[in-house]
């Protein structure tokens, strides 16, 4: 005779049952213990845009009024921990400043290298970004940036225009140190960030001094959005 025959159906029954009790309820404590932890900010690789203002602060501050600069971000969450967390970005920065003093002008009025403009000016740049942030809150981070690149501002004429109507009739053979090439840039300053409710969507602020050797110190306050994915 078969041992289940001598064992009630209804503890047949009930031990199944039971099994599957016990194991949803581990499982159910494990999503209870997750939730302690805030899930919904995602971390991982991210794309971020941002878009805002650069003013410069030195010998061109007077001469570039602040322009509109856009920055395309693609990087990663290197550090996650409940209380801080680290990140590394890589910026395509561009932005266009339109000038107080056109260059034919310049020259007449003393202007040197380190100020010479060719005008309305377009700038781009490849950034690589470190980041810190505390979390003081649960969806506020405060920290820092700090970063190193290069940065250009290409001439918007032909060479012959530029070399015969602005370096040696308007400049008096002098050139701008700010249209030489590629420009060692580097970047540094607060950020702020808030993690919404939407899974996966934050936004932040940036505060960056920016110093392009050859172009010009300033200051660069972007607003952005960041998709983690």
């Amino acid at each position: 005779m078969h041992l289940s025959s001598f064992v009630p159906r209804a503890a047949r029954t009930a031990v199944p049952a039971l099994l599957i009790a016990a194991v949803s309820g581990a499982a159910l404590a494990k999503d209870k213990a997750e939730e302690g932890v805030v899930r919904e900010i995602v971390r991982g690789p991210f794309a971020q845009t941002n878009i805002g203002t650069t003013i410069y602060v030195g010998a061109r501050g007077p001469i570039l009024r602040p322009g509109t600069t856009v920055d395309l971000s693609i990087g990663g969450d290197v550090l996650d921990k409940p209380g801080l967390s680290a990140s590394v970005q890589f910026t395509v920065t561009q932005a266009v400043h339109v000038a107080n003093v056109n260059y034919e002008t310049q020259g007449s009025l003393g202007f040197g290298p380190n100020q010479l403009i060719q005008g309305n000016t377009y700038t781009i740049g490849g950034l690589l970004v470190g980041e810190v942030s505390g979390y003081p809150v649960r969806r506020l981070g405060i920290g820092g940036r700090v970063g190193a690149g290069v940065m250009a501002a290409p001439w918007l004429m032909d060479r012959e225009s530029r070399d015969t109507f602005v370096i040696d009739e308007a400049w008096g053979l002098q050139n701008s140190t700010a249209h030489r090439g590629v420009l060692p840039t580097i970047v540094a300053g607060p950020t702020i960030e808030y993690y919404t409710k939407l899974s996966h969507f934050s936004m932040g602020i940036d505060a960056d001094f920016v110093y392009a050797i050859g172009l010009d110190a300033g200051i660069k306050a972007t607003g952005y959005f960041k998709y983690t994915f």
